[in-house]
């Protein structure tokens, strides 16, 4: 759901920009309590991670692809305030080294796919995953309800912005009905993939989901006499959390292969934004990306690059941005925390 230019005029655009600026300037202060040593380097690998898989798209209907949006998914693993930054990082490398979204509607796409999906994704997930009682299992299940509900609401988001500012005469209602189509479809893909990847470091490492923080538990305790005793798992002694490099050289192994070879076998059907603005009638409006001539541009085909080339450019890119941000955020509360 990458905007493009043309497809809003200047107060929409101008207003989204200013909201896209707040948040990313609330989340900045946010995300100091949320990183530490060890989810500062984890929220660059799951910046990287989003950024690879949005390459993925794959199909949901006949001639028309979806792909991650990502906002529940990072929420859910380095927490809301730091998600936010980690889309806001991912579409900022997109629209600049790859000319993917508009310029000028790089506001829209971080107030729609960062900020919307984020509060959507986040309110959802900790909702359900209270009402089912708070174990793994509802982690997961609250994570996918997040990912499959914030991809419509942020399509909701889109109609609501080209009701208002739209650069072309058409209903609001043909607009919504089509965005809401198609992004349902598209949600229940995002739900699938958010579910598994949760499901995934739940399993390796649970200490570094941000969303599975409050878990308790029971720990059994068996003595050398063969007595059991539970006891509730917090009342244990704190022991050292395991160090992440491991995991996250993993991660970056993994997401390195996801850019680098599995982008070759991604649907190059439009996606759901694209194959709207065709069947409706305002794919015309969209104007050609100032730096669309650039190697890297479209990832790749413009200058004759591999995809899979681009895409691990795109992960490095974004793994240094990210890590940037996120290790200067956590310097910064670390020295505010020792005056």
């Amino acid at each position: 759901m990458h905007v493009p230019d043309g497809f809003f005029n200047v107060p929409v655009s101008v207003s989204a920009g200013a909201v896209a600026a707040a948040g990313v300037a609330v989340c900045l202060r946010g995300a100091r309590r949320e990183l530490d040593d060890r989810t500062a380097p984890m929220a660059g690998l799951v910046a990287a991670f989003v950024f690879a898989v949005q390459m993925l798209n794959f199909p949901v209907a006949a001639g028309t692809s979806g792909h991650l949006l990502g906002g529940a998914l990072a929420a859910v693993l380095v927490g809301p305030y730091t998600a936010v930054l980690c889309m806001a990082v991912v579409l900022l490398v997109q629209g600049f080294a790859f000319a993917d979204g508009g310029l000028t509607a790089l506001g829209v796409n971080i107030t729609l796919m960062g900020i919307v999906t984020v509060v959507v994704g986040w309110g959802v997930f900790r909702l359900v995953s209270r009402v089912l009682g708070g174990g793994r299992g509802a982690v997961v299940a609250g994570a996918a309800a997040g990912a499959l509900l914030s991809v419509p609401a942020s399509a909701l988001a889109f109609t609501l912005l080209f009701w208002v500012g739209g650069t072309a005469p058409i209903e609001v209602g043909t607009v919504a009905a089509a965005m809401g189509g198609v992004h349902v479809l598209i949600g229940i893909g995002e739900a699938l993939i958010t579910g598994v990847t949760v499901s995934t470091v739940l399993a390796v490492r649970p200490d570094l989901v941000y969303g599975a923080r409050g878990l308790t538990g029971r720990l059994v305790l068996r003595g050398a006499d063969g007595r059991t005793t539970e006891v509730a798992r917090d009342a244990t002694p704190a022991a050292p959390a395991p160090r992440a490099g491991r995991f996250l050289i993993g991660g970056i192994v993994v997401t390195a292969l996801l850019a680098g070879i599995a982008s070759f076998y991604a649907s190059a059907s439009p996606d759901g934004l694209e194959r709207v603005a065709e069947d409706v009638g305002f794919i015309e409006r969209a104007t050609d990306h100032p730096l669309g001539g650039q190697p890297l541009a479209d990832y790749g085909d413009a200058g004759g690059i591999p995809v899979g080339v681009a895409g691990l450019i795109g992960v490095g890119v974004t793994t240094l941005v990210g890590g940037g941000l996120f290790y200067g955020v956590r310097r910064r509360e670390r020295e505010r925390a020792e005056v």
